[in-house]
């Protein structure tokens, strides 16, 4: 993302798990895990909406890591459609930001398969600590099922999604996200990757992560 950004790997359920890490200027407000698009896709940590992500998080004070799923640059293993992944992403949390005694702020954030595979880990995660900031772009709900967001998290949750998305179909998160009565914010004619539309993307999620949590 930018010549700071720090890169390693990190024992992951299948392997090496390649991350990459931002840091804020400052102290830093916590950490963000951020999740990328499909792997069969072409996605990788350096996607663009990923790494727009990054920056909003970073940009707020927010430690950023993006890391590629099984089977993804240097991550080892290969894909295992969602559950391996979401395996893959609650390492990368316990590693960045483990529970326990003094653990640190934490938000998620994913785009398209990420944003599926991040509503499992916060359906995961949620019990047993709290997830400050939960940001979820594009999110694939067709493929196989996103899981719900508690109804306590609202308030800290951003849906965002493309009124011409014809990867995920808008009618198709709307149906996800109308029982729960969880609210999504549209953006006009735009498609699944925010062509031309990054920085306001970035400036939605900023607002969002600059706002009170309760």
């Amino acid at each position: 993302m930018n010549s700071k950004t720090q890169k390693s790997s990190i024992a992951g359920p299948a392997g090496a798990l390649e991350i990459a890490l931002d840091l804020p200027a400052g102290v830093s407000r916590g950490i963000a895990v951020i999740a990328h698009p499909h792997p069969l896709f072409g996605g990788t940590l350096d996607n663009k909406v990923v790494q727009t992500l990054a920056r909003a998080f970073v940009q707020t004070g927010w430690t950023a890591v993006r890391f590629n799923f099984r089977g993804v640059g240097g991550s080892a293993g290969s894909h295992d459609e969602g559950r391996g992944e979401l395996e893959d992403l609650l390492a990368v949390v316990q590693h960045a930001a483990p529970a326990g005694q003094g653990q640190a702020a934490l938000a998620l954030a994913g785009f398209s398969f990420g944003a599926f595979v991040t509503t499992h880990a916060f359906a995961r995660l949620q019990a047993g600590r709290p997830i400050e900031k939960l940001v979820l772009v594009g999110t694939s709900v067709s493929r196989a099922p996103a899981a719900p967001i508690d109804s306590a998290a609202h308030n800290r949750t951003l849906v965002v999604h493309g009124e011409q998305d014809d990867t995920v179909l808008l009618a198709d998160v709307m149906d996800w996200a109308r029982p729960q009565a969880l609210p999504v914010t549209v953006v006009p004619g735009v498609g699944h990757f925010f062509h031309g539309q990054l920085p306001l993307l970035k400036n939605l999620v900023t607002c969002h992560l600059a706002s009170p949590t309760d």
